[in-house]
């Protein structure tokens, strides 16, 4: 690990490549652009197989291949006819450029990121790339998606495809509204998982996206870690919430009849970070019926029927490493176990964890992202308005900003595992109009 001990080992080779006389190669100029031709590929399916299939040798990648036009696996081949039968889900033009929509406030960090006005073109991260209507076609044709999900692809698109803000992918995106069910997404046990053709071609069609449009080859225009594995597209179950919880559709200000793409991050940085609350599905159970139980002792319960809020078990313990709100991913009935257990809304729940989130200062300058987020400990601390360096150890500062940096996902089936994932943005705008692509 580098440090300042290894600045007189690599600074001189530094300086040195700064100075030196550039290559022939080097001194070419021009603008680099993708291949912009309509028709990619003539011949026989066998040999347009073989050319979907290609792949290129990367020295940062210690000479792995990689996939030139796909995700890595085979597709469907985008002939002209598959594709004109795609289009015919949109009422967009094909030359159409993807553009968005409506405004979309963003928060910048590191030159990525930022707000995008509506009229604005998408540029698909990392490389800034723009795409027209018929160019996501063919994407949404190689991912194996139907003309019926063709308005879903166009807002993954709109959403900038599976690169995320950076670049660096572990993007996620969530159906709100009645499409889900018109285009036959799974709501039920492994919505997660294989099996779905909806689901998981049309997250498919963003990776891929990500790859066509953003150009994303890692270690070379992605300067990720690890890298995420195929997510799928899931749907919210708007028709099994409890009552007066809202869908993320109204959440966002549209109608309960509406349809929506909510976007998300699956991890930070290119990688995966879905938790999953450790308790035994009949230990859940047993502390909501009876009141016994690990979870029931723990809480101070034991014997107690009915009832509980079992967010008390383990919300104390997310923030162990970490700052920020968190994403609950909620089964149907286990939101209605919170609804009996007095959270009438999405809203209280958000508030409750806000305020659980208060930790002392001497406790709150032992995480790392502090560090950072704190400029250094030289800025200023919102809720007193005070700098940081001059608050006491036991003033207590929030983990979470807002309380709407939480959320809730309603959705699946199956045993009570609780699944959450990181903060959404309060101040952003991470919904997208799926029924404007129709």
């Amino acid at each position: 690990m580098q440090g300042a001990a290894d600045v007189d080992r690599f600074l001189p080779e530094v300086f040195r490549q700064f100075t030196r006389s550039l290559t022939k190669e080097e001194k070419k100029s021009g603008v680099y652009t993708i291949n912009q031709e309509r028709i990619l590929f003539e011949g026989t399916d066998r040999e347009a197989e073989e050319f979907y299939a290609q792949t290129d040798i990367y020295p940062a990648l210690d000479n792995a291949p990689i996939a030139r036009y796909t995700d890595g696996l085979p597709v469907i081949l985008p002939s002209e006819d598959r594709v004109a039968n795609m289009l015919k889900g949109t009422s967009h033009k094909p030359d159409e450029l993807i553009v968005y929509q409506s405004d979309h406030v963003g928060v910048s960090f590191q030159s990525v990121g930022g707000s995008k006005p509506k009229g604005s073109p998408v540029e698909f991260r990392p490389v800034d790339r723009r795409a027209t209507v018929e160019q996501v076609a063919v994407n949404a044709v190689m991912a194996g998606c139907k003309p019926e999900m063709f308005p879903i692809v166009l807002a993954i698109a709109e959403a900038g495809g599976g690169g995320g803000g950076d670049g660096r992918g572990s993007q996620g995106f969530c159906v709100s509204g009645p499409i889900a069910k018109e285009v036959g997404m799974n709501f039920s046990v492994g919505v997660m998982g294989p099996g779905n053709p909806a689901n998981r071609s049309l997250a498919r069609a963003g990776e891929l996206m990500w790859r066509n449009f953003g150009g994303n080859i890692p270690n070379v225009t992605n300067c990720g870690v690890m890298g995420a594995p195929l997510f799928n597209v899931i749907p919210e179950d708007i028709d099994n919430l409890p009552p007066g919880w809202k869908g993320l559709n109204e959440e966002y200000d549209f109608r309960k009849d509406e349809s929506i793409l909510y976007s998300f991050s699956f991890g930070r940085g290119g990688s995966t970070n879905i938790h999953r609350t450790e308790h035994s599905p009949g230990g859940y159970r047993a502390f909501i019926k009876s009141g016994h139980g690990g979870i029931a002792r723990r809480l101070g319960v034991k014997g107690v029927p009915g009832p509980k809020n079992f967010l008390e078990y383990f919300i104390p313990g997310i923030w162990h490493d970490r700052e920020g709100g968190v994403t609950l991913i909620l089964l149907p009935h286990v939101a209605r176990m919170l609804y009996d257990a007095g959270f009438k809304t999405k809203d209280a729940i958000y508030e409750w964890i806000y305020q659980k989130s208060f930790v002392p200062m001497k406790d709150y300058r032992t995480h790392s992202w502090v560090d950072v987020t704190t400029s250094s400990w030289l800025g200023i601390e919102p809720t007193s308005g005070k700098p940081f360096k001059e608050l006491p150890d036991d003033y207590r500062i929030p983990l979470v900003s807002n309380p709407y940096e939480n959320c809730i996902i309603v959705t699946g089936k199956g045993e009570e595992f609780m699944q959450w994932l990181g903060a959404r943005r309060p101040a952003t705008q991470p919904a997208y109009n799926i029924d404007v692509w129709r």
